[in-house]
């Protein structure tokens, strides 16, 4: 199997099974890096500067493994104005990033024209950001809060400006999992129906995974399992992204969490399986930058982003803090070519010579001033409306 792999064979579910419980792991890592260097022989690995903007913690969906919502009526409920969102885009783009990640709450009061205003808005003021956001998840509810079918809400947002859906909310997608850990949530058959339609649209996407909440190992390959099926028909995911729950301040309190080795795994048997996405994004936020550097070699081309404001995953305990520098420097100590991308993976910067390296204080002053690392009170139950 890993052979067959190795040369760009396909490999099954079943087998994916196999080789994420019983593959010998240095096997599975080798092999999965050949994979990647056969799709990328210039031994490049990415990163990108972006700005995670989260508009509202106030939520119905009262997601058992989420610390950052608060129900409607909430006294710590909060909704940003139109004015400090745009602040924080024009921050962002003066701190170099070119990728906005717009995302929040399913707040029962923000429905369909809230959304065309403010990426209108962002837009306008600031034309060279590229607008990925929201997710399958937001399609739904504004759906429901808009009383629209998801193809009119998809190609509204996309006229108001949104380039890319992001791969919130996918969780995991299998019906068991998902219902215990999230049972307001939309079916994971519906999520992937949003990102179907949006592909359709022309609209692409990236696919994501939260592991570690209670699912077994075989509910794990059907997640990825029911991406590359949407995927062969659609071609519209453009990246897999992998990632940890954190266990802090929420209703699942820590009772089951992936470890390190079931995450490189998982990222390895990820390379080997999607044969039809490109690219693969290791996370060093909930697994730290040591298991971050390691994912380059079990298959990923990717570390993601240096984040210049993230909120949901740090209230739940994610409190990894990296900049530019950093990334560079662990891309390098892998063995690869640092570069920066842009949302399509298209390279801005290529740090072939580490005397040319950027020196980011400004810019790790500012991520370690936003993220506090506070711990927020457990997020209450939320009452649907």
């Amino acid at each position: 199997m890993l052979e067959r792999a190795a040369t760009g064979g396909r490999i099954t579910p079943d087998e994916a099974l196999l080789l994420y419980t019983d593959a010998p792991l240095h096997a599975l890592g080798e092999t999965a890096d050949a994979v990647r260097k056969r799709r990328y022989p210039d031994d490049v690995a990415t990163y990108i500067i972006d700005r995670n903007i989260n508009y509202t913690n106030v939520c119905v969906t009262a997601c058992k493994f989420c610390a950052f919502y608060r129900a409607p009526g909430h006294s710590e409920g909060w909704t940003h104005p139109q004015e400090e969102i745009l602040r924080r885009c024009a921050e962002a783009v003066d701190l170099g990033a070119t990728q906005i990640m717009l995302q929040g709450g399913h707040s029962p009061e923000l429905g369909m024209e809230w959304y065309e205003q403010t990426f209108a808005a962002i837009k306008r003021e600031q034309p060279t950001l590229t607008l990925h956001s929201l997710g399958a998840s937001e399609v739904v509810h504004i759906a429901r809060t808009s009383g629209l079918d998801f193809g009119t809400v998809i190609a509204r947002l996309r006229d108001a400006g949104l380039d890319s859906f992001a791969g919130a909310g996918a969780e995991i997608l299998v019906d068991r999992p998902r219902t215990a850990i999230a049972p307001l949530k939309e079916k994971g058959a519906v999520w992937l129906d949003v990102m179907e339609t949006a592909h359709g649209l022309g609209m692409e996407s990236t696919a994501t995974f939260m592991m570690g909440t209670g699912e077994t190992a075989a509910e794990r390959i059907e997640h990825l399992r029911m991406i590359r099926d949407v995927q062969d028909r659609t071609g519209g995911f453009r990246s897999f992204i992998p990632w940890t729950y954190q266990p802090e301040n929420n209703h699942l309190k820590g009772r089951t969490q992936a470890t390190s080795l079931e995450y490189l795994r998982m990222v390895a048997v990820a390379r080997l399986f999607f044969d039809n996405v490109n690219h693969l994004q290791g996370s060093w936020l909930t697994t730290g930058k040591d298991i971050g550097q390691l994912t380059l070699h079990f298959g990923a081309d990717d570390l993601g982003s240096v984040m210049l404001e993230e909120n949901v995953v740090s209230s739940a305990g994610a409190r990894h803090r990296s900049n530019r520098t950093e990334l560079i420097d662990l891309i390098r100590g892998a063995g690869r070519i640092p570069a920066q991308r842009d949302t399509l993976y298209r390279h801005l910067v290529v740090h072939r010579d580490p005397a040319d390296d950027p020196v980011d204080a400004r810019v790790h002053s500012h991520f370690s001033s936003t993220l506090t690392g506070r711990t927020l009170p457990l997020a209450q139950p939320a009452v649907a409306s």
